[in-house]
């Protein structure tokens, strides 16, 4: 379990435990008032256990105070951020992973993403992937359906063909010169990114590293439909779909987007990345 969750869980306890003080009611009695067992509320209160809505809802009642119901509903909300482990999502190999995600791109109109040191997904050359795929398996100790998940990973790129969607898409500079595949491949992906510039459905931009930046960029994000931020880190997915959490990531975007360069200039650097890397 996560110490960003588990400390968020603690911090709900703790608004549980206040309520039922203000309401001058002991652990007994507010037990005996919901009519659960005194060991739940004080896991509840303790943060050793995640409440649920319904629990918050009759906490809220119990303590007397049911405007408050809403409150506590949006901080269970925060506490279940829906983060999935990769381990978990992994167990039985990348392609269920990739036809999921094949199936979420289907549905998303418009997407803002942004990546720091790897090209995205949804760009990528079948060798591209296939080098990524091998590493992230062996680093998981995942079962090794490389081939099954590159050809998923390559249907979620059919998206880029579908008339009416736009995938508005920044990545830092550095993620050009990241050899995490052999010199040849590498360069046959940088062809890939200069063959999308200019597509209807694409807005490429590339951050340069030598450009003023207003904010620091930290990790890649993606941005579905304006309603849903996808953050991945090392061993957890994460989905936040609260307005603050999507309106906080789109300011992050669009600061990064005040410095990206687009059209020529993002190929004159993709060119450029391409002349240093090429095979001698």
């Amino acid at each position: 379990m996560s110490t960003d969750f588990q400390s968020a869980r603690v911090a709900l306890g703790a608004r549980l435990r206040e309520l039922r003080a203000e309401a001058g009611v002991n652990g007994k009695d507010f037990a005996a008032r919901l009519g659960w067992q005194r060991s739940k509320v004080s896991r509840l209160e303790n943060g050793k256990q995640t409440a649920t809505e319904a629990d918050t809802d009759a906490w809220a009642t119990a303590a007397g105070v049911p405007e408050e119901a809403a409150d506590l509903r949006s901080r269970l909300k925060g506490l279940e951020s829906q983060q999935r482990s990769w381990r978990r999502q992994l167990a039985a190999g990348h392609r269920p992973v990739q036809d999921r995600y094949v199936v979420e791109y289907q549905r998303t109109a418009t997407m803002r993403g942004y990546e720091a040191t790897v090209i995205p997904g949804l760009f990528q050359t079948p060798d591209y992937a296939r080098h990524l795929i091998e590493a992230n398996t062996t680093l998981m100790q995942s079962p090794r359906d490389i081939e099954a998940a590159v050809a998923a990973r390559m249907r979620r790129q059919e998206v880029l063909y579908e008339p009416g969607k736009l995938f508005r898409v920044l990545v830092w500079e550095a993620a050009l010169h990241v050899l995490v595949c052999p010199r040849h491949v590498m360069t046959g992906q940088l062809d890939r990114l200069v063959g999308l510039i200019g597509m209807s459905t694409v807005e490429l931009g590339i951050v340069p590293l030598g450009a003023p930046l207003p904010l620091t960029p930290k990790h890649g994000f993606w941005i579905f439909d304006e309603e849903r931020v996808i953050v991945e880190t090392v061993n957890t997915e994460l989905s936040y779909d609260s307005a603050d959490d999507v309106a906080l990531y789109g300011r992050v975007w669009d600061g990064l987007n005040t410095a990206a360069a687009c059209g020529a200039q993002a190929h004159r650097l993709i060119a450029r990345a391409r002349h240093l890397i090429a095979p001698a």
